[in-house]
C-alpha cells in the first residue's frame, strides 16, 4: 500500500512538472475546427512557445533556378526572378503546386493573377478533392466555402491589386494541391505542420453550423471591430492612463507594472501640436518607446513611436488587427507577458518638447511564464552585411533561441522612383541552408501585386503610405495564424535589388516572441540615423519651378536597351494634355550669349512639344514619337543673350503624332548651356 501511495505521489509530481515545464503542445493535443478558426485573431496564442515539431512553411511559384550548392556552400542564381509559372511537376496533365505531410493546416493562399482554371485541394489521400474551384473563386468572397469577404478578397476591387484568402484548411495526414491549365500565374500557400500526435479535423467544404458561426464571427470582427482587442475584456485587467510631458533630449518617468501579468493594450496620442507634416514625421522618429520585462538590461521593445504603431513616416491613418492609427489616436494589441515586472518609458531624442498621452491595460497571466515568450519589437536599418553570393538579400530579423516570428512593417525611401520591391522574402529556420519560405516578390509578401501604388488596409496586411513608388512607402504584414515557429534560430530576409546609393533605403520594424535567454541583436539606433536621412536628390540635375497639369518625377532608364541616358535617369512628365506647361529653372552663372540644347526621350506615347526661354519661342515644335523608347542627340533650341541668375525654360505640350498613343508624356535627360561669342 505504501509503495502504491508513493507511486501515485511520484506520478503527480511528474505530471505537475510536465504541465508547468516549457512544453506547450503535448502529444495527443486535439484542435477542433472552431478552435482553429479562433486562432486567426488570437494574439495571445502567439506568446505560447512552440513545441518541437511545429513548423510553418510556404509553397510558392518562386524561381527554381535559385539553389544552394552543398558542394561549394554557395548560393547559385540567388537573384533569379522568374517567379510566375513555377510548380513541382506535371501529373496527368495537371500542375502539382504543393505537397504536405503530417497533421497540418493551410492558413493563407495568395495569387497575383488567379484565373478560371480550377485548383483542387486533396486531403488525407482522398481521391475526391475537398476543394475544387476555379482559382479566381478562392478570392471572390462570394463562393462557398470561402464566402466571407473579410477573409477572401481581391484587391483589384479595392483600389489596389492582389488576391488573398485567409482561411483554415486542416488535414490529418497529408495535403496535395493541383491546378488545371489556365489557373493563372503566381501563388503562395502558407501552412503549419503540427507535432506528431496532434489531432485536427479533415477539412470539408460542407461546413458545419458551428464552423460557419465561428467564421462569421471572425469575419464580423474584422469588418466592424478593428481597433478593439479581439480577446475582449479579461478578468482582473487594469487600465492605467496618463500624460507624459517629455522635454527635448530627455525621457519620461518610467511606468512600472508589478506581478505576473501581460500588457494587453497600449494606446497613445501626441498632444503637442505639430507645426507641419515635416515636424510630425520628425516627432514620430525622434520619440522612441522602450519596454523592459523582468529586469532585462536591454529593452525587448525599442522602436520609434510611429513605427511601433505600424507605419512610417509620420501619422498615417489605417487599421489592422494588432496595430493602427486613427483620428482618435494609435493602438497596439500585441500580447506582452512577463513574470515579475514590466517597465515602459518614452525617450525624446529631438530638439522639441513633446507631450504624449497614453493608456496601458494589463491583466493576469493564465499560463505560467515558463511556457511563454517575451514580446520583442525592434527598429533598424542596414545591420547585417551578407556574403556576395547572398545578393540581394537584406536582413529583417536575425535571432537565436526559441520563439515565433510574427510580422514586419517596412518603410521604403525610394525618391528616384522605379519599382523597388521586386525581391522575394526568404525565411531560414533553425539553421536551414535553403529557406523553407521562399517568396515571389516583396509586394506579394505584403499581400498585394504588380507594384500597385494604391493604399489598402486589411486585418493582416496593408500599404498605409505611398508616394506612387517614388518617395515614401510603408507596408506591413502580420503573421498571426501563419506565424513562423523556431526552436534554435530564425533569419528573415527580404531581397533588395536597388542599392542604397540610388538611393533606395529600407527601415524595418520586426515583431517576434523569444524565450528567456534568447539573442536579440538589435541595439537602440541614434536619432541621427533614424531621422533626416530621407533626402531627395536633384531630378536629373533639373529644378522644377511649376507644372500646370500632371506629375513630374525622376524615372530610372537603365531598363531600356535602345538608348543611353546620362546617369541612367530622366525627368519624366506624365498625365499632361495639350496646352499644359512645365517650367524648369535655367541657371546662368555669368552674363553672356548661350547656345541652349536639350537631350530628350522618344517613345510610342510621347508628345509634340514646344520650348520657350523666358517666354521667347525656342526652336520649332519637336515630335517625340518613336516606336521604341530611346533618347535623342542634343537638339539645338537656339542662342540667347542671358544675364547672370535664374532664367526659365518652358515646355508646352502642343499635341501628338497621329501614330502615337495619346498619353502626352515628356522626358528630358539633359539641359546643355554652352557659352558662345555672339548671338
Amino acid at each position: 500500500m505504501r509503495q502504491l501511495v508513493l507511486g501515485v505521489l511520484v506520478s503527480l509530481i511528474a505530471l505537475t512538472a510536465f504541465l508547468f515545464s516549457g512544453s506547450t503542445a503535448p502529444a495527443g493535443e486535439t484542435l477542433s475546427y472552431v478552435e482553429l478558426v479562433d486562432r486567426m485573431i488570437d494574439l495571445e496564442h502567439l506568446a505560447v512557445l512552440p513545441a518541437p515539431g511545429e513548423t510553418c512553411k510556404q509553397w510558392s511559384s518562386y524561381d527554381r533556378a535559385s539553389r544552394y550548392d552543398e558542394a561549394t556552400g554557395k548560393y547559385i542564381h540567388w537573384d533569379a526572378n522568374g517567379d510566375g509559372g513555377q510548380y513541382i511537376r506535371k501529373e496527368n496533365g495537371e500542375f502539382v503546386l504543393a505537397e504536405m505531410e503530417g497533421p497540418g493546416c493551410i492558413w493563407r493562399i495568395w495569387s497575383a493573377r488567379a484565373q478560371k482554371g480550377r485548383v483542387k485541394i486533396y486531403l488525407d489521400g482522398s481521391e475526391t478533392p475537398a476543394v475544387d474551384l476555379p482559382f479566381e473563386k478562392y478570392f471572390s468572397g462570394d463562393t462557398a466555402p470561402f464566402d466571407y469577404p473579410q477573409l477572401s478578397y481581391d484587391l483589384n476591387l479595392k483600389n489596389c491589386s492582389g488576391q488573398n484568402l485567409y482561411f483554415p484548411i486542416p488535414y490529418r495526414k497529408s495535403c496535395k494541391i493541383v491546378a488545371e491549365k489556365g489557373w493563372g500565374a503566381y501563388y503562395q500557400f502558407n501552412y503549419v505542420t503540427y507535432p506528431e500526435g496532434t489531432e485536427v479535423p479533415t477539412f470539408s467544404a460542407d461546413l458545419s453550423a458551428e464552423a460557419k458561426a465561428a467564421l462569421a464571427k471572425v469575419n464580423d470582427f474584422i469588418a466592424t471591430k478593428l481597433g478593439t482587442d479581439p480577446a475582449g475584456a479579461r478578468q482582473g485587467e487594469v487600465t492605467l492612463q496618463g500624460e507624459a510631458a517629455i522635454p527635448a533630449e530627455s525621457e519620461s518617468e518610467p511606468l512600472r507594472i508589478e506581478g505576473a501579468r501581460a500588457i494587453t493594450m497600449i494606446r497613445g496620442k501626441t498632444q503637442t501640436p505639430f507645426k507641419d507634416r515635416e515636424d510630425q514625421m520628425a516627432a514620430m522618429r525622434q520619440l522612441a518607446l522602450e519596454i523592459r520585462f523582468d529586469g532585462q538590461e536591454d529593452p525587448a521593445v525599442w522602436c520609434p513611436v510611429g513605427d511601433f504603431f505600424g507605419t512610417a513616416p509620420g501619422v498615417n491613418y489605417y487599421k489592422s488587427l494588432p496595430l493602427g492609427m486613427t483620428k482618435d489616436g494609435f493602438y497596439c494589441f500585441w500580447y506582452m507577458p512577463f513574470g515579475e515586472s514590466a517597465e515602459l518609458r518614452i525617450v525624446n531624442n529631438g530638439p522639441t518638447d513633446r507631450t504624449f498621452e497614453f493608456e496601458v491595460t494589463h491583466a493576469p497571466l493564465d499560463k505560467p511564464m515558463e511556457q511563454l515568450g517575451y514580446f520583442h519589437c525592434k527598429w533598424h536599418r542596414d545591420v547585417f552585411p551578407l556574403p556576395k553570393d547572398r545578393d540581394p538579400d537584406w536582413v529583417m530579423l536575425k535571432t537565436e533561441g526559441r520563439g515565433r516570428f510574427c510580422g514586419v512593417n517596412l518603410h521604403v525611401w525610394n525618391p528616384r522612383g522605379g519599382w523597388w520591391g521586386e525581391g522575394d522574402e526568404k525565411f531560414f529556420v533553425d539553421g536551414e541552408k535553403f529557406p523553407s519560405t521562399f517568396g515571389t516578390g516583396s509586394e506579394d509578401y505584403f499581400g498585394y501585386a504588380w507594384c500597385h501604388p494604391g493604399l489598402f488596409q486589411e486585418a493582416f496586411h496593408g500599404q498605409s503610405m505611398t508616394e506612387n513608388n517614388a518617395g515614401h512607402q510603408s507596408v506591413h504584414r502580420w503573421q498571426i495564424a501563419e506565424n513562423i515557429p523556431f526552436q534554435q534560430s530564425f533569419e528573415g530576409i527580404i531581397e533588395k535589388y536597388y542599392p542604397n546609393q540610388k538611393p533606395t533605403l529600407y527601415a524595418c520594424t520586426v515583431q517576434w516572441y523569444l524565450a528567456a535567454g534568447g539573442v536579440d541583436p538589435f541595439p537602440a539606433v541614434p536619432v541621427e540615423e533614424r531621422y533626416g536621412y530621407c533626402v531627395r536628390p536633384p531630378m536629373a540635375g533639373l529644378k522644377v519651378l511649376s507644372v500646370s497639369r500632371g506629375a513630374v518625377q525622376l524615372q530610372e532608364m537603365d531598363g531600356w536597351k535602345d538608348g543611353k541616358w546620362k546617369d541612367d535617369d530622366q525627368l519624366w512628365w506624365t498625365h499632361a494634355r495639350p496646352g499644359a506647361k512645365l517650367n524648369l529653372a535655367l541657371p546662368v552663372k555669368e552674363e553672356g550669349h548661350y547656345k541652349i540644347s536639350v537631350v530628350l526621350t522618344k517613345a510610342p506615347d510621347y508628345a509634340v512639344v514646344q520650348f520657350f526661354v523666358d517666354g521667347e519661342k525656342a526652336g520649332e515644335p519637336i515630335d517625340l514619337y518613336n516606336e521604341k523608347v530611346t533618347n535623342t542627340e542634343p537638339i539645338a533650341l537656339g542662342t540667347f543673350e542671358l544675364s547672370a541668375g535664374e532664367h526659365q525654360l518652358t515646355v508646352e505640350i502642343t499635341g501628338a503624332n497621329d501614330q502615337a498613343q495619346k498619353s502626352y508624356m515628356f522626358g528630358i535627360d539633359q539641359l546643355i548651356l554652352k557659352k558662345t561669342l555672339e548671338l
